[in-house]
């Protein structure tokens, strides 16, 4: 059962990449960088000091660059777990596919996917009572996870997988940020 569901994994993910063209190639290759998306990032964070005031944005900030370090490290330690080789390093598909990035270190799980589904996730659940139009940020996690699929280092899985642990960490994450948060301004209000 396992074997086929991987063996559809990688068909999948021929399939995928081969959609792709020299014409899309650029577009994807900045896609795939985190810093095109740095208007973005510059967005969300006015979006935080305009409901959120400075104090709390950057009480959050912080927290959210603590939980983005988890996120990473917590991929790291799945990768090495599962050692799963990237598509464009798997013998039985890296001649079939569009190899547009050699990336040397395991696939399972995409660590693009995971890190921007918990920003996404946080950020939307953070800033949804204030405004409605940041649900429109969940295009950055579609985009950005679909262009390693497109890049021939990940498969669908590890997006899948990463998304969803990527949701579950954001999730988590907003939970403990309202109660860590509560405390500390609870406790500066009463100095104050």
């Amino acid at each position: 059962m396992f074997e086929k569901i991987i063996a559809l994994d990688k068909q999948l993910l021929v399939f995928l990449n081969n959609l792709g063209s020299e014409t899309w190639d650029d577009f994807w290759f900045v896609i795939t960088d985190k810093f095109c998306w740095t208007p973005v990032y510059l967005v969300v964070m006015y979006l935080m000091f305009r409901f959120l005031g400075w104090k709390k944005t950057l009480f959050t900030l912080f927290l959210l660059a603590l939980f983005i370090t988890f996120s990473d490290q917590f991929t790291n330690l799945i990768r090495v777990i599962f050692k799963r080789l990237r598509p464009n390093n798997d013998p039985i598909i890296q001649h079939q596919i569009r190899r547009l990035h050699n990336s040397p270190n395991y696939s399972f799980i995409s660590g693009h996917a995971t890190t921007s589904t918990m920003v996404t996730v946080f950020v939307i659940s953070l800033l949804k009572p204030y405004t409605k139009y940041i649900t429109f940020f969940v295009i950055f996690p579609l985009f950005f996870a679909y262009s390693r699929i497109y890049l021939g280092v990940h498969f669908p899985i590890d997006i899948l997988t990463g998304a969803t642990v990527g949701g579950g960490l954001g999730f988590l994450f907003f939970k403990l940020h309202g109660v860590w948060s509560r405390r500390v301004f609870k406790h500066s209000n009463a100095e104050e």
